[in-house]
């Protein structure tokens, strides 16, 4: 009976983390970039826009997977 349980215990979970990192703050950084380019190559209304959509995803990653990282 123990020996079956063992298959259902993790393992380390590190992975899990740098995986939800990486959703948190791997997009707004690249959609930030993306507006920084354009916004100094003279579309600077696009630029404006890819910079507030940067900080919405930021806001909302931060609530979703902010919540998941602390267990709540």
């Amino acid at each position: 009976m123990i020996l079956n349980s063992i298959v259902f215990e993790p393992g380390n979970l590190d992975g899990i983390i740098y995986l939800i990192l990486a959703i948190l703050l791997g997009p707004p950084i690249f959609l930030a970039i993306i507006g920084l380019i354009l916004f100094y190559n003279n579309y600077r209304k696009a630029g404006k826009v890819f910079f507030i959509l940067a900080g919405i995803y930021l806001v909302v990653g931060l609530g979703i997977c902010g919540i998941l990282l602390t267990g709540f």
